[in-house]
C-alpha cells in the first residue's frame, strides 16, 4: 500500500512539473502572438491614418534596434546593405589597396597611413602623397567615407589614381589592383630585454593561434626564456581562437572554457585536443578594461590552470557567446545564445549592465555580491565581472589636454605637416622628437583650434554654470572671478607642461608613418611604464 502510494505522489509530481512546463511554453507563445498581432495592428493603422507619408523602414528598423538593446548591448540586427561591416567585424579584411587615408571636403585626399606590404606600398605611396582623383572622378568635393568607398572593391580589380607625389612634387598616375587587406591581429613580436620575448596580440580572428605558435617559436629561438602576452584593449573575437591559443601552453585534454545557454546545442565543455607548444615557460598575461570576449577565455583559462601571471587592470566582463543567425531578405543577426564559463566555474559576464564604468567596462562590484572559486593549485578568484588581475598595475592615464590634442586631429595634421617637411628620418631605435621638433609644434599648435582646456578648469565652467541657475553666480562673482584668473591659461604654456606627455604621441606616430606599423608599437613600448613595472616585478 505504502509503495503503491509512493508511485502516485511521484507520478502526481511529474505530471504537475510537465503541465507547469507546458503552461509556461502556452504562455510565452500566447504572448509572442499577442504581441506580433498588436505591432501589426498599429502598422496597419499608422498606414491608413497617419497625417503625413509613413517612413516605414525607418520606424521599423528603430523598432528592432530598440528591442534588441533591451536584450543585451550584443544581439544586434544586420541588414543586407551591413553585411560588409558584419565581415570586417569578424575577420578584420576588406578589398581594397590597405591605407588609412585623410580627407578635407574642400581639400584632396591624403595618404595617412599606408599598411606595410599592402598593395599602396608596393606602388610607392607614401604618407603626404595626395590622391587628386579616382579612376578620373575629382576627391575635390568628396566626404571621406565616399572617397574611400571608391577606394575599395573586390580584389584583384583595378583602380587609378591621379596622385601628387609629395616629395618630388610630381604628378603622376598610379594604377593599383586592389587585394584582400587583412589587419594583423599580432601586432608586434619581439624581445623587449635579453630573456622576454613580447606578443601584442588585438584579436581573434581565424588562423591568430597560427600566428602566435610561429611568433612564439622565433622568439624561443632568440632565447626567449619568459613570454609576455599583451592583450590590453583586445576586445576579442573567435572563440575557437581563444581554444587553440591556450591548448599551446596547456596539457591535452584540459579544460579550457564552458558554455551554458537554452538550447542542447549551446550547452558544451570545450577542450584542448593538441599536445602543447610549452607548458613550463613563465608566461605574464597583461589586461585591462578593455580586455574583453575571447581575452578573458584565455586569460581566465591560463589563471585558472596556474599557467601564468595575470597583470594589469580588471577586464571587460564580457561573458557571453554570440552566434549568427540568417534571416529573410539577406538579414542576419548576431544573437547571444549562451554565457562561457573559466576552468573554476566562474562566469566571465559582470552581474548586470548597471555596475560599469563609462567605458562599458566592470565597475566596482563588492565582495559580498562575488563567490568565490579556486583555481587548479587551491587559490582564490573570484567571479562578477571580468577577469581580476592576480597582480594589480595601473593604466596609464592622460591629461584632457593630450585627449583634445588626439581625438581634435592636431596631432594627425601636425604629422601630416611633419612628413611633407621631412623625406627622411632616422632608424626607429635611434629616433628621437628633438627640442627644436617641439618648439615647432608649439607653432602649429597655436594656429588650431581645439578645447585646451584643463580637467579642472571644465568642472569649473559647469559648476558656473550650476551656480547660475541656482542664482548663486552674482552674490559669489568676486570669489569666481578670482578663482578663474588662476585657473586660465594658455595654449603654449599648458602644452609647454605636457612636454613629457605629449611627445610619445608625436614619436609613434612620426615613426609610423615612415617605418609602418610595428615601427609604431616598439616607440610605444619605449614608454609603457604598466608593461615596464610588470617586467619589474616579475624578476
Amino acid at each position: 500500500m505504502k509503495k503503491n502510494t509512493f508511485f502516485t505522489i511521484i507520478t502526481l509530481f511529474c505530471a504537475l512539473i510537465t503541465a507547469s512546463f507546458s503552461a509556461d511554453a502556452q504562455s510565452k507563445a500566447f504572448k509572442m502572438g499577442q504581441w506580433t498581432e498588436i505591432q501589426s495592428a498599429i502598422l496597419k493603422e499608422l498606414n491608413k491614418s497617419y497625417v503625413d507619408s509613413l517612413p516605414v523602414d525607418r520606424i521599423m528598423r528603430a523598432s528592432v534596434d530598440a528591442m534588441l538593446e533591451e536584450l543585451d548591448p550584443y544581439t544586434i540586427y544586420i541588414p543586407e546593405e551591413e553585411n560588409e561591416d558584419l565581415q570586417m567585424m569578424l575577420s578584420k579584411t576588406y578589398g581594397g589597396i590597405g591605407a588609412i587615408i585623410h580627407k578635407r571636403p574642400e581639400g584632396n585626399v591624403v595618404i595617412n597611413e599606408p599598411y606595410y606590404g599592402s598593395p599602396a606600398y608596393k606602388n610607392g605611396l607614401v604618407s603626404g602623397d595626395e590622391i587628386l582623383a579616382i579612376d578620373g572622378v575629382t576627391t575635390i568635393g568628396l566626404q571621406a567615407k565616399e572617397s574611400s568607398d571608391k577606394m575599395k572593391g573586390k580584389p584583384g580589380t583595378q583602380v587609378t589614381f591621379k596622385v601628387w607625389k609629395v616629395h618630388s612634387k610630381d604628378t603622376v598616375d598610379v594604377t593599383i589592383t586592389r587585394e584582400r587587406i587583412h589587419f594583423p591581429d599580432i601586432e608586434y613580436a619581439g624581445m623587449v630585454n635579453d630573456t622576454t620575448g613580447y606578443i601584442l596580440q588585438s584579436g581573434f580572428t581565424e588562423n591568430v593561434s597560427g600566428e602566435l605558435r610561429e611568433k612564439f617559436l622565433a622568439l624561443r629561438n632568440q632565447g626567449m626564456k619568459k613570454l609576455v602576452l599583451d592583450l590590453r584593449g583586445n576586445g576579442g573575437g573567435l572563440m575557437s581562437e581563444a581554444i587553440e591559443i591556450v591548448s599551446l601552453f596547456v596539457p591535452k585534454g584540459s579544460l579550457v572554457v564552458s558554455a551554458k545557454g537554452n538550447t542542447e546545442d549551446s550547452r558544451r565543455e570545450y577542450r584542448t585536443s593538441k599536445e602543447p607548444l610549452d607548458t613550463q615557460i613563465p608566461i605574464i598575461v597583461l589586461i585591462d578594461s578593455g580586455s574583453a570576449s575571447s581575452s578573458e577565455i584565455v586569460t581566465g583559462a591560463l589563471q585558472d590552470l596556474d599557467r601564468a601571471t595575470v597583470m594589469g587592470k580588471r577586464s571587460y566582463g564580457k561573458g557571453l557567446v554570440q552566434s549568427i543567425r540568417p534571416l529573410p531578405y539577406n538579414g542576419q543577426m548576431k544573437i547571444t545564445t549562451a554565457k562561457y564559463y573559466t576552468p573554476s566555474g566562474r562566469c566571465v559576464q559582470a552581474i548586470d549592465y548597471a555596475h560599469r564604468n563609462e567605458d562599458g567596462s566592470v565597475g566596482h562590484i563588492p565582495d559580498s555580491l562575488t563567490r568565490e572559486f579556486r583555481t587548479a593549485s587551491g587559490r582564490i578568484v573570484r567571479d562578477g565581472g571580468g577577469i581580476t588581475p592576480d597582480v594589480e598595475i595601473e593604466s596609464p592615464s592622460y591629461s584632457r589636454l593630450v585627449y583634445s590634442l588626439v581625438l581634435g586631429g592636431v596631432l594627425d595634421q601636425y604629422v601630416l605637416d611633419f612628413v611633407r617637411k621631412h623625406e627622411s628620418i632616422a632608424a626607429v631605435d635611434d629616433y628621437h622628437f628633438s627640442d627644436a621638433d617641439f618648439e615647432d609644434f608649439i607653432r602649429f599648435a597655436k594656429t588650431q583650434e581645439f578645447d585646451y582646456r584643463s580637467s579642472a578648469k571644465t568642472l569649473f565652467d559647469q559648476m558656473k554654470k550650476e551656480l547660475e541657475k541656482d542664482g548663486l553666480a552674482e552674490a559669489m562673482s568676486d570669489e569666481l572671478k578670482a578663482l578663474e584668473k588662476a585657473m586660465e591659461m594658455d595654449k603654449e604654456r599648458f602644452i609647454r607642461i605636457k612636454k613629457d606627455e605629449i611627445i610619445p604621441f608625436i614619436e609613434e606616430e612620426i615613426v609610423t608613418r615612415y617605418w609602418y606599423q610595428e615601427a609604431g608599437v616598439k616607440v610605444r613600448l619605449r614608454y609603457d611604464e604598466q608593461l615596464h613595472k610588470a617586467l619589474e616585478l616579475s624578476r
